[in-house]
C-alpha cells in the first residue's frame, strides 16, 4: 500500500544483506514482493534497545514499511511474520546461496514477484528439511527464466521441435539446446529428458538432478562472469564434511 506522501506499508519482504551505516544505523538490502529489491536505511537498529534489532535478520519474512524518493530510502517500520523455522546446516549456506544470487543478477526497484514467491517456497522447504539440491535448482530455473536469461528447455533451439527425451543435446548460451548428432566433438551433454524434466520442475531422476547441477552452472556462469560466488565456495567446502 502506498500512500501520496511516499510512504509505502505493509509490504512482504525479506532480508538479502545488510552492512554498518554510521555508529548505530544499518543499510538493508530488502526483497519485496511489489517493489523489488532496494536498500533502506534501517535508523538505530544497532542500538541495544531497539524494536527493530532481531528483525533484521535474513531468511524470516517480513512486512515493512518506508518512506523516501531518493535511492537511499529509511525503513519506517518491520513486522514479523513467522511461519518459517530458522535455517541450520548446510540449508542456512543455501539460503546465503540464493540471496546472494538475488544480490547479484537482480536489479534495485525492479519488482518479480514470480521470482519473490519462489524465493519464499524455497525457504520453507530448505526449513522443512527437504532434499537440499532440487530446492536450489528450482529456485535457479524460475530465476533465470523470469530474468530472461533461461533459453526454452523443452524446444529445439534451432527447430523448435520438441525435445526428445532419449536424445542426448548440448546448450549453447543464446540459443539453447541442440541435437548432438554423431561425429560431433567432445562437449557437455545433457539427455532430453533431463530438460524435460527441468522444464517441469521435477528432480526425482539422480541422472536429471546431476546434469541440472551442470547445466546451471553453465547458464549461471555466462551471467555471473568471471566472479565466483563466496556462498558457492563454502558450500564445497563443507560438502566433504
Amino acid at each position: 500500500m502506498t500512500s501520496e506522501s511516499g510512504r509505502i506499508q505493509q509490504q512482504p519482504a525479506f532480508v538479502l544483506h545488510s552492512i554498518p551505516w554510521r555508529e548505530t544505523s544499518l543499510v538493508v538490502e530488502f526483497f519485496t514482493a511489489q517493489h523489488g529489491r532496494l536498500p533502506l536505511v534501517a535508523k538505530g537498529v544497532r542500538r541495544p534497545r531497539s524494536a527493530l534489532r532481531g528483525l533484521m535478520q535474513p531468511f524470516q519474512p517480513l512486512l515493512i514499511g518506508w518512506f523516501g524518493q531518493g535511492e537511499l530510502r529509511t525503513l519506517k517500520s518491520a513486522e514479523w511474520q513467522g511461519g518459517i523455522p530458522l535455517l541450520q546446516g548446510r540449508a542456512l549456506f543455501c539460503g546465503f546461496y540464493l540471496n546472494e544470487l538475488l544480490m547479484r543478477l537482480m536489479g534495485r526497484d525492479d519488482p518479480h514477484e514470480v521470482v519473490f514467491q519462489a524465493y519464499q517456497t524455497a525457504m520453507e522447504r530448505l526449513a522443512g528439511g527437504t532434499s537440499l539440491e532440487p530446492v536450489l535448482r528450482a529456485f535457479e530455473v524460475s530465476l533465470l527464466r523470469e530474468l530472461g536469461y533461461a533459453p526454452q528447455l523443452d524446444r529445439e533451439a534451432d527447430s523448435g521441435a520438441p525435445i526428445d527425451p532419449a536424445a542426448t543435446y548440448r546448450f549453447e548460451q543464446e540459443s539453447g539446446a541442440l541435437r548432438i548428432v554423431a561425429g560431433e566433438g567432445n562437449t557437455v551433454q545433457f539427455l532430453g529428458k533431463t530438460l524435460l524434466d527441468m522444464a517441469a520442475g521435477h528432480y526425482e531422476d539422480p541422472l536429471t538432478l546431476s546434469q541440472s547441477k551442470q547445466l546451471m552452472r553453465l547458464l549461471l556462469g555466462h551471467q555471473l562472469g568471471r566472479t565466483d560466488l563466496h556462498s558457492r565456495r563454502i558450500i564445497q567446502e563443507i560438502s566433504p564434511l
